[in-house]
């Protein structure tokens, strides 16, 4: 819902393969890191359209990476990983490039005081935060866009000083149960400009100093000192006081999660943006949910078996946004199904596609287990559960947090520092044990 797009932005840890673009000192660690197993890799060619053209093109996806465990790839995206894949890899040519504007990582000598593992909102804004606050700070990850398309109340974003990067606003919206009669929220909504969000926080690292490596991170390892080493592609390591992953829900091959916890669902979403005749709804309203049976239908088929909802963004009389969602389910909806059914829905309510813009895959995994407080590494975002369970919210979460997750750090840090500690921190007695200083809310999750 809130994230129109892709809701695991894993990038740091799998994907495609990214190669770091500045010299770097190289470190041979041991493989003996925490044990995950290697899925099969096959590559296929698939036609993504760009979001600012409307044009097409081909781009090559691995079907398979390397995921922890069998969670971890549900969360990757499990059997809709191929569309997941799609997603990330839609052009965004008005983004900057991280490397174009924040320093490089100088890998020697000297110590980071943090490493933020992960380019998505979370990532950036807990790197800006944090380096604001004195600590020197390095970020990890692919240098990638931003390809979702994020949703918020306009009031949550105007709380967050972020108002500027909302391109559209509706001033209420609407909600279909079963008959006609619209419920009204009262509350205005508005659409996140992708650029806009990307430029705004990039600006705020580079205005903090924060310092950027361009590659996907192998391993987290513990060195005698008590540092962590963050093992990066082409055997480069980045020595670091702390290390927070903020690369998305698949994040098992970086972090321990707890066991027995619940088992994580999926909220899959297919949309399209398009230029239409004969719209019904008031461009003046966002539709938050149209849970109307439009098609009443008394044959069974399979995509009546996952119950489903329209979502729908008109920008203007002619052009909308329109999304077919599956709030939460145990096995992921089909992308396949959530398109029939979508464009099943539009030819009933007898809305006529003249011109399709852009396609969503959105994928976001909720619920599941939280992360292990015992271990060293701490985890902020999604990688943290920081997904609300029933909706699929996570971007104000995670930017609203980022302020006081990065005050928590940064004075843990310092005291430790001025204690001559750190160095000599156990592993019973890391920093990540001392994170439950913050409100309850700020770290565990929903």
């Amino acid at each position: 819902m809130e994230c129109v797009g892709l809701g695991a932005r894993n990038f740091a840890a799998m994907g495609v393969s990214f190669w770091p673009t500045f010299p770097s000192q190289r470190i041979t660690l041991s493989r003996k890191q925490g044990p995950f197993r290697r899925c099969g890799l096959c590559r296929h060619y698939m036609r993504v359209r760009a979001a600012s053209t409307g044009s097409e093109r081909c781009v090559a996806v691995n079907f398979k990476e390397g995921f922890a465990d069998q969670e971890d790839y549900v969360k990757g995206g499990g059997s809709e990983l191929l569309f997941v894949q799609m997603q990330q890899s839609k052009l965004m040519d008005k983004q900057s490039k991280l490397a174009d504007k924040l320093a490089p990582i100088s890998v020697g000598e000297n110590v980071l005081d943090l490493v933020v593992i992960g380019c998505g909102p979370a990532g950036l804004a807990l790197a800006a935060e944090s380096a604001k606050l004195g600590l020197k700070v390095g970020l990890i990850g692919p240098d990638l866009p931003f390809t979702n398309n994020y949703g918020v109340w306009e009031d949550e974003f105007k709380d967050l000083g972020l108002e500027g990067c909302i391109e559209h606003v509706w001033q209420d919206t609407i909600l279909y149960l079963d008959d006609n009669d619209p419920i009204l929220i009262g509350r205005a909504y508005g659409r996140v400009s992708r650029h806009l969000l990307h430029e705004e926080l990039l600006r705020r690292c580079v205005e903090s100093g924060v310092t950027y490596l361009c590659s996907r991170v192998e391993r987290i390892a513990e060195a005698s000192n008590g540092h962590s080493l963050v093992a990066c592609e082409q055997d480069i390591v980045v020595p670091c006081r702390l290390a927070t992953v903020a690369s998305g829900a698949a994040s098992g091959k970086l972090l321990q999660y707890e066991v027995g916890g619940p088992k994580v669902s999926v909220q899959t979403a297919y949309g399209v943006e398009v230029e239409v005749e004969n719209n019904p709804y008031d461009p003046s309203l966002m539709v938050f949910m149209d849970y109307r049976d439009y098609m009443k239908q008394k044959v069974p088929c399979l995509e009546a078996e996952y119950p489903t909802f329209l979502y729908a963004m008109p920008m203007s009389p002619t052009r909308v946004f329109f999304e077919e969602t599956c709030l939460a389910s145990k096995e992921a909806m089909p992308f396949g199904l959530l398109k029939k059914k979508l464009f099943s829905r539009l030819q009933t309510m007898g809305i006529r596609i003249i011109k399709t813009y852009e396609e969503e895959w959105s994928y976001i995994p909720v619920g599941g287990s939280l992360p292990n407080t015992e271990q060293k590494n701490l985890a902020f975002g999604a990688a943290a559960s920081m997904v609300h369970p029933a909706t699929g919210y996570s971007v104000v979460r995670s930017l609203s947090e980022a302020p006081k997750y990065a005050s928590v750090i940064a004075n843990i840090l310092k005291q430790a520092h001025s204690k001559d500690t750190l160095t000599r921190i156990k592993s019973t007695e890391n920093i990540s044990m001392q994170v439950p200083s913050l409100p309850v809310g700020a770290w565990r999750g929903y």
